[in-house]
């Protein structure tokens, strides 16, 4: 049986774009023979844990937010995604974390979703230890063990040597996927990710 292609994705919870490349990402797996190896990006590692309300964000870049919002929703809706409209950003730290126990000891596929839905179309706080709970629960993951990972800040290590990663690669903006010594920065295009594997040498599924 021929060996997986690698593709490596740097991503993180609370950025929009990473969100929306999800279906794609889907996709690619359904056709190709590829292994996702989700690497775990400091976005905005210095969110306070209340947040950081984005009217202000907004504001100092000189941005409508309303435009935007209508800009990310339609294009959210081309890819089938719910999105919801968002009054504060979030630390995405502690939801890594849990996405590295996820990836260690179950299947993390579903608490990634859940981790997008309770952020981009709920507007929750992903770093609040209580809706970090309830996203496990509505991903069938055991909540009990679940608090014992945040609490003991048992993949901490872990998702220090993603950010490590991500440094040492020079990866600056998310999503970036890499496979074979390629890489491609942005929500790039079904079309252009399919491109890059493919010069990856990835083999497509019968």
């Amino acid at each position: 049986m021929t060996k997986a292609l690698k593709l490596e994705l740097f991503s993180d919870y609370v950025w929009p774009w990473c969100y929306l490349s999800t279906v794609r990402i889907e996709k690619l797996k359904k056709n190709y023979n590829i292994d996702v190896k989700l690497v775990h990006f400091p976005l905005h590692p210095d969110t306070p844990a209340e947040g950081r309300e984005m009217a202000g964000f907004y504001r100092e870049r000189g941005l409508d937010a309303d435009q935007m919002y209508k800009d990310m929703k339609a294009r959210m809706e081309a890819e089938g995604l719910p999105y919801g409209r968002r009054t504060h950003t979030y630390n995405s730290r502690l939801a890594q974390e849990l996405a590295k126990w996820a990836e260690d000891i179950y299947n993390p596929e579903n608490l990634e979703k859940e981790l997008y839905k309770a952020y981009f179309v709920n507007s929750k706080n992903i770093g609040d230890l209580s809706i970090l709970l309830s996203v496990v629960k509505s991903a069938g993951l055991p909540c009990k063990e679940a608090e014992a990972v945040i609490e003991n800040r048992t993949y901490r290590l872990a998702v220090d040597e993603d950010w490590e990663k991500s440094k040492s690669y020079g990866v600056s903006g998310v999503p970036t996927y890499i496979a074979g010594g390629y890489g491609v920065v942005g929500a790039q295009p079904y079309e252009a990710l399919e491109q890059l594997i493919n010069e990856a040498g990835a083999v497509k599924r019968p």
